[in-house]
């Protein structure tokens, strides 16, 4: 199905239903007057994975006036959240309690279906037009498949996919159903990382050669060494095995979730794959950087086989189309480069962000919300001579359903998600692979020699959960 399909969907399955009754369908806008959008107009979204960060993709989504959220899906019936960031109750009752309260509020009708599994949502939820997936890393490549072959439009959570093998699959769907798709990366939608890959495609700083990202991000349980001994008490209305999904299934144990399974393999990326599809998203969209050729990512502190690291420090090495090279050093967990010495002795780096080195100067990206740093101080005045050539955001979730509406591909569409995606994972990759350097064959999947990757490259599937 096409991009602009929900309105044509629901077009086809009602004339579908008269045909042959002699009945004339008359748009609901032509007998509301001009501008009525009755309910039935608005794009209805069902929830997969309503945790913490499902909770804030759901505010984010009533936000939106054209926009129902009818359903969710979760494992979970409740988790409190308030020692994590989130500061909050989730899952499925305390949201599903949140959005009726939000409809009731506005005086609209809200009532909300509440599904365990999502799977059972996709075929009961006939008049769903779109899914986004809110869900732990290694269900993400499992949700926005089914979604997508299903004719759903689909907001999946960065990073796209838990593995690289995933991410060319779900790119292919993509293609072929040619829906209205978006990764979950927002800093790609504000306004500071748009300056900054407006500067860099300007070619204001000359050739640049060297690029430094970083990220404060850490380890949630610092002290691991493995997986969990033993097990905990399944919390209440808590499928285990649905959660699960894809992997061998193991002993429920309170470390894995709600929010710290980001420190086990099996089913996160560390603080590389939270952060990478945020913090390289302004290099690879503004040096339009391929895939690497080689990637050495070593971990700092202990991990494993089984358990992420403290953090990381690593080099991408990008051979680009017009023959430049790009080398960008990766860090997490505290680490960062040195301070330039075109910072004041009184400025530091700031606790996430990028720096650039180009032939003329230098740009310290603070992230995607505010403009970048110029260097040196005769740049400056050349900044606002630099053309905007990208439109003004409208947000994330905006610009996901006015692809839905309009068909204007989105900035984090499934094409470009993948690729960024791939390169953060080729980073995991390396450090699953205990720090090994590795040279990429992207035409054939491989690392290069290495054929002990192949298993991280395409992970094992549970029985039942193929796809």
């Amino acid at each position: 199905m096409h991009m602009d399909g929900f309105k044509n969907r629901r077009k086809f399955l009602k004339q579908g239903a008269l045909i042959g009754t002699g009945i004339t369908i008359i748009p609901r806008h032509v007998l509301g007057g001009m501008g009525y959008t009755a309910p039935s107009d608005k794009i209805e979204i069902g929830v997969v994975g309503v945790g913490g960060r499902g909770k804030e993709n759901v505010n984010d989504l009533l936000a939106l006036d054209d926009v129902q959220v009818t359903c969710i899906a979760d494992p979970a019936e409740f988790w409190d959240l308030h020692d994590f960031y989130y500061r909050t109750e989730a899952g499925r009752g305390p949201v599903k309690e949140m959005i009726e309260d939000y409809y009731q509020s506005k005086g609209q009708a809200g009532d909300v279906r509440v599904y365990a599994d999502f799977r059972q949502m996709l075929a009961e939820e006939t008049s769903l037009d779109a899914v986004l997936c809110a869900t732990p890393d290694h269900t993400h490549a499992y949700v926005s498949v089914l979604a997508m072959r299903a004719g759903k439009h689909v907001y999946c959570e960065k990073p796209l996919t838990h593995n690289i093998w995933e991410a060319r699959l779900v790119q292919k769907v993509a293609r072929e159903t040619g829906l209205a798709t978006q990764m979950g990366n927002q800093l790609h939608s504000a306004k500071g990382i748009r300056r900054t890959v407006e500067i860099l495609k300007s070619g204001l700083l000359g050739k640049i050669s060297e690029v430094h990202a970083w990220v404060g991000a850490t380890r949630w349980i610092p002290t691991l060494k493995g997986l969990p001994k033993g097990y905990s008490a399944l919390p209440y209305g808590f499928d285990w095995d649905l959660w699960i999904g894809p992997r061998a299934m193991r002993p429920f144990h309170e470390d894995y979730a709600p929010v710290t399974w980001r420190d086990f393999w099996d089913f996160g990326c560390g603080a590389m794959g939270d952060f990478g599809c945020h913090d390289l998203d302004a290099a690879v969209w503004g040096l339009d950087l391929p895939l690497p050729s080689s990637v050495e990512l070593r971990p700092a502190g202990f991990s494993n086989e089984e358990v992420t690291p403290f953090g990381e420090i690593g080099y991408y090495e990008f051979e680009r189309d017009n023959g430049s090279t790009v080398d960008l050093t990766w860090y997490s967990g505290g680490l960062r480069p040195p301070k330039p010495a075109e910072l004041a002795d009184s400025e530091e780096l700031p606790g996430r962000g990028a720096l650039y080195r180009g032939e003329n100067g230098t740009m310290i990206y603070r992230g995607g919300r505010q403009d970048p740093l110029i260097f040196p101080e005769s740049l400056k005045g050349e900044i606002a001579a630099v053309p905007t050539t990208l439109p003004d955001a409208i947000g994330h979730h905006a610009e996901w359903v006015r692809g839905i509406r309009e068909g204007r591909p989105t900035g984090s569409n499934f094409e470009y998600a993948g690729h960024l995606t791939e390169i953060t994972l080729l980073g995991v990759l390396s450090l699953r692979l205990g720090g090994k350097k590795l040279d990429w064959d992207a035409e054939h999947t491989k690392v290069k020699g290495m054929p002990e990757a192949d298993p991280f490259i395409k992970e094992e599937i549970r029985d039942g959960w193929e796809f």
